[in-house]
């Protein structure tokens, strides 16, 4: 859990999970082994378990405070889910809960919950386990989904289901108990927080931006799983469904982080879990606080 404020907004981590994931070449097919000595600085022990030969990652929310709502960004793993693509998720009983408590945060104060996209590390804590049925874990919010996003993931789930499940017990049950809303880029909450569509990664990815007192925050999602990105924004993960189009999108959000200086915030980042971007030529550096 870290706490950090930025203008009026106060932005909490809350963390399900995290420790070594992948090995870079599972995850990242144009792997490129002299990226390890380039970076070695920043890389080694924090972000890379050389003994492991495993990326360092982390699976997080993001939770907001405006001063009016609280918003929550991504709902992570979930427990007693049944996940049996992904063992270390299957089935899980782990303290996500206790967590956002020991953030100040009751499920029942949250307000919105935003998910970058659906997949199955983003959606998990929408529902949670009550009598034998999927419930909203945070009974009072409006769960905000890009309406491209939702589109594509229902049209694909009723061929087979998708995201390891996730769809069916993470998300349907939303729209079941009236707490969705489709959302579109341009969105807007609170004045301070705009969505913008980043697809890529999946077709209806997003981005949200948070601004307050001239300061800003991006909540990048999946647009990079690992700072490696940041040098090497070529490289798409395995997951992406576009591979042109999210190269395209993790582009624009390294430009706009560096022109703006906007903190950027993903999703899976090792602490300290984001930071600055600045540009070197045609190249990218981050600068992690």
């Amino acid at each position: 859990m870290s706490l950090r404020h930025l203008g009026d907004a106060s932005i909490t981590r809350v963390e399900d999970i995290a420790g070594p994931s992948f090995k870079p070449g599972d995850i990242y097919r144009d792997f490129d082994p002299a990226i390890i000595e380039e970076c070695r600085n920043w890389l080694v022990p924090g972000h890379f378990f050389e003994k492991l030969g495993r990326l360092n990652m982390s699976v997080h929310s993001w939770v907001v405070r405006t001063g009016r709502h609280t918003v929550v960004i991504d709902t992570c793993i979930g427990n007693h889910k049944s996940r049996p693509d992904a063992p270390f998720w299957n089935n899980r009983e782990g303290p996500f809960l206790d967590n956002l408590r020991a953030a100040g945060v009751a499920p029942e104060s949250v307000d919105y919950v935003m998910c970058t996209h659906l997949h199955v590390d983003h959606v998990g804590w929408n529902t949670r386990l009550e009598n034998g049925r999927w419930v909203p874990t945070f009974p009072k919010a409006k769960y905000l989904f890009s309406r491209k996003e939702y589109a594509y993931y229902e049209q694909e789930n009723r061929k087979a289901p998708v995201n390891d499940g996730s769809f069916t017990d993470s998300v349907l049950p939303i729209m079941e108990a009236g707490r969705a809303v489709m959302i579109d880029d341009g969105h807007e909450l609170d004045d301070c927080m705009l969505v913008k569509l980043a697809p890529g990664h999946t077709p209806g990815h997003i981005t949200v931006r948070l601004a307050s007192k001239g300061e800003e925050a991006l909540f990048t999602g999946d647009i990079m799983h690992h700072p490696l990105q940041v040098y090497r924004p070529q490289w798409n993960s395995a997951f992406c469904v576009d591979q042109a189009g999210s190269r395209a999108s993790r582009r624009q959000v390294l430009e706009h982080c560096a022109e703006h200086r906007s903190l950027m915030l993903p999703a899976h980042f090792a602490a300290p879990h984001g930071g600055r971007i600045s540009r070197r030529g045609e190249r990218f550096a981050i600068a992690f606080e």
